[in-house]
């Protein structure tokens, strides 16, 4: 079954699981081999409340549109590790939370065993595409000042809204970096 309903947004349990998929379906129909995109997740009701014709540019103005509408930030600055990029960002309070999409290639857990030991970051990345179990992925984590985690993974080889896996528990690392982002 489609995480999409047939006349609008995703279909999904919670409010961070349709902005995660919205952002997924977003980042899915820019295509592959896209650098990162950074979002910021806005309330909804608040967006509409204080800028209307924000909301109205952004399409946020159905009541039943997703309660966190996605705003998608400048592009991240080429080159820099992402890691330390992640480090220069603190949110104004009207920011609810935050959204990464990024592309990864990832090995099963049965490759582990394999890694060879002592290899640098570029050594393991290297090692890590050429390995015949590789993955590409399209990852989509979002996390909310209230500590709420979702995320969204899409393999490039079966690149459809039918195939997308969600959980809070997908991708700890990168949530735990973006929630790191409203530390004051």
């Amino acid at each position: 079954m489609s995480n999409l309903s047939p006349s609008g947004p995703p279909m999904a349990a919670s409010p961070l699981t349709r902005a995660v998929l919205e952002i997924d379906e977003y980042a899915s129909g820019l295509g592959w081999d896209r650098p990162a995109r950074l979002f910021a997740l806005v309330d909804t009701a608040r967006l509409r409340a204080q800028a209307p014709g924000l909301a109205s540019q952004l399409g946020a103005v159905d009541a039943a549109a997703t309660t966190y509408t996605p705003i998608e930030q400048d592009e991240l600055p080429p080159g820099k590790p992402l890691d330390e990029f992640l480090g220069t960002i603190a949110w104004p309070d009207a920011v609810a939370g935050c959204a990464l999409t990024v592309e990864r290639q990832m090995l099963p857990p049965s490759a582990e065993a394999t890694v060879p030991k002592d290899l640098n970051e570029a050594q393991l990345a290297k090692w890590v595409s050429r390995h015949p179990d590789r993955q590409e992925v399209r990852m989509t984590v979002a996390v909310l000042r209230d500590g709420a985690r979702e995320a969204a993974i899409r393999l490039r080889e079966k690149d459809s809204p039918t195939e997308v896996l969600t959980g809070p528990d997908l991708v700890p690392g990168l949530a735990d970096a973006l929630a790191a982002t409203f530390e004051s």
